[in-house]
């Protein structure tokens, strides 16, 4: 009976093994999901400094009557002096470089072309008549039938 008291209580090697090996396996599942969840996030970022870059267009095309100008320099194209020129707008962490693609007197073309960590989720692009356009495979166009994003 003695020796039974005395015996210490403890886990074995076999049992923590075990359970390094249950974390491990909960790790792999759950780690892709995080990542998909983090660049849905940076990606709804990127349309929302696009949206509010269309506005800023809007508001350039009423005090001008045109789109041209809104560029650095007063360019038509490149990177906005209207607007930030990169998103997301509240953080120290940039994640896409915002750019305005064309511009003429009555329409424009707005991107959003991802850097950094997130440089291969493929470029957004935003269009004067609305149109939203996901460059999803990450091939530098538009194909046909590719997503187009969604608000």
């Amino acid at each position: 009976m003695a020796s039974i008291a005395n015996r210490e209580r403890g886990f074995t090697l076999i049992e923590l093994m075990i359970v390094v090996a249950v974390i491990g396996i909960l790790a792999a599942i759950a780690y892709p999901s995080y990542q998909n969840s983090v660049d849905k996030s940076r990606r709804t970022d990127g349309k929302s400094a696009l949206s509010g870059l269309a506005g800023a267009m809007e508001r350039h095309y009423t005090t001008n009557s045109t789109y041209e100008g809104a560029a650095t320099g007063g360019a038509d194209t490149g990177s906005p002096e209207i607007f930030p020129d990169e998103a997301p707008l509240d953080s120290s962490n940039k994640f896409y470089d915002l750019t305005i693609e064309a511009a003429d007197a009555t329409s424009f073309t707005l991107r959003a072309a991802p850097k950094g960590v997130h440089a291969g989720d493929g470029y957004l692009e935003l269009t004067s008549t609305g149109v939203r356009r996901w460059d999803q495979n990450n091939n530098g166009a538009i194909d046909a039938g590719e997503n187009t994003w969604e608000e």
